[in-house]
């Protein structure tokens, strides 16, 4: 069957999912109990933490998340409410939403930062050789940028009810 996939394929496939789910699993757990922020909280304040003067669009920060537009909004004005950012317009473009992160924000990133190194050295690096993370990191850059390739969902065609 042409849809099917191979043997090793479908076993690499679970693989890469199962692993993906535990690691993901973990660092939620550290994040909330260290910093009560979810995932993509922390995603967020890490990229406006490491950005050029702490400070992103919302469509630049759409561009690095993989979350949907409603979704970050929402998630950016928990944030906001959490004292941990700031959103206004852009000086350069009145149309964009400039995101900056505050001292505060900052805070939580450094005091959530070690928690999160010592859960992906764990679970990910620990059992990998240097030889093994090599590998592993050019794979997964080929296919995140085979990915990131692919057009948009918001490109995709809808087809209308019928």
């Amino acid at each position: 069957m042409a849809d099917a996939l191979e043997p090793e394929q479908l076993e690499t496939y679970f693989a890469l999912m199962e692993a993906v789910s535990l690691l993901q699993h973990a660092v939620e757990q550290q994040l909330r109990a260290e910093g009560d922020l979810s995932y993509v909280q922390f995603q967020l304040l890490a990229r406006l933490a490491g950005a050029p003067e702490r400070r992103l669009t919302m469509t630049e920060l759409a561009d690095g998340v993989v979350y949907s537009r409603s979704g970050l909004t929402h998630q950016a004005g928990l944030l906001e409410k959490a004292g941990l950012v700031t959103r206004g317009p852009s000086p350069e473009d009145q149309r964009s939403t400039l995101v900056t992160i505050t001292e505060d924000g900052v805070a939580r990133v450094d005091k959530v930062l070690p928690g999160h190194v010592r859960v992906a050295r764990g679970l990910l690096f620990d059992p990998l050789s240097d030889r093994d993370l090599h590998a592993l990191g050019d794979i997964m850059a080929r296919v995140r940028d085979h990915m990131r390739a692919q057009p948009p969902r918001s490109a995709a065609s809808r087809r209308r009810a019928t």
